[in-house]
């Protein structure tokens, strides 16, 4: 059984050539599109059909197509559904256009993504980091990223042997590794 859309989120999406949807259930929508095509979904959407909630942006590393995957959550408190709107951009250069003129709250995910994962969005107030300020390496959430390796590289290794655990250790106790 199908469930079919609400008429003003149909019509709306007629208004985008080349998008593709799937229904998830009765609240939930996937739609899938290029990228050049997501500025105007948006608008849209918020415009015609009530989404005026940008509830997250997320973001997915594909090493294997050495693209990101954008995906922009929105939920019309009108129509009570989510439409996930699922983008791919190329890793290099991994930019993008911001969206903060049509979504205010978009301003920090995209600041959260350019810091987690190193995509920049034209167009953004502030990519400075907020949460990794004293942060040098590769952006830790790239799935390339090896949080082993950026240790053994950037730290030094001491024995770390405090008084406490000598007294463990005296009474038969142990580190396991």
């Amino acid at each position: 059984m199908s469930t079919p859309l609400p008429e003003i989120l149909d019509s709306t999406l007629q208004n985008i050539p080349n998008l593709t949807f799937t229904v998830q259930d009765r609240h939930r929508l996937r739609i899938e599109l290029h990228r050049d095509r997501l500025p105007a979904l948006l608008e849209l959407l918020k415009g015609r059909a009530g989404y005026l909630h940008l509830s997250a942006i997320s973001c997915v590393d594909w090493p294997d197509t050495d693209e990101f995957e954008l995906v922009y959550h929105l939920w019309s408190y009108e129509v009570k559904t989510l439409i996930s709107a699922h983008i791919h951009i190329p890793k290099n250069p991994g930019r993008y256009i911001s969206v903060y003129d049509i979504y205010t709250p978009a301003a920090f995910f995209e600041r959260d993504i350019h810091e987690m994962f190193g995509v920049y969005f034209e167009g953004a107030l502030d990519m400075e980091p907020f949460i990794l300020t004293e942060w040098y390496g590769p952006p830790p959430m790239l799935k390339s990223f090896s949080s082993v390796d950026y240790v053994k590289e950037t730290f030094k290794w001491q024995e770390y042997s405090p008084d406490w655990l000598k007294d463990i250790e005296e009474k038969g106790g142990q580190v396991v590794e």
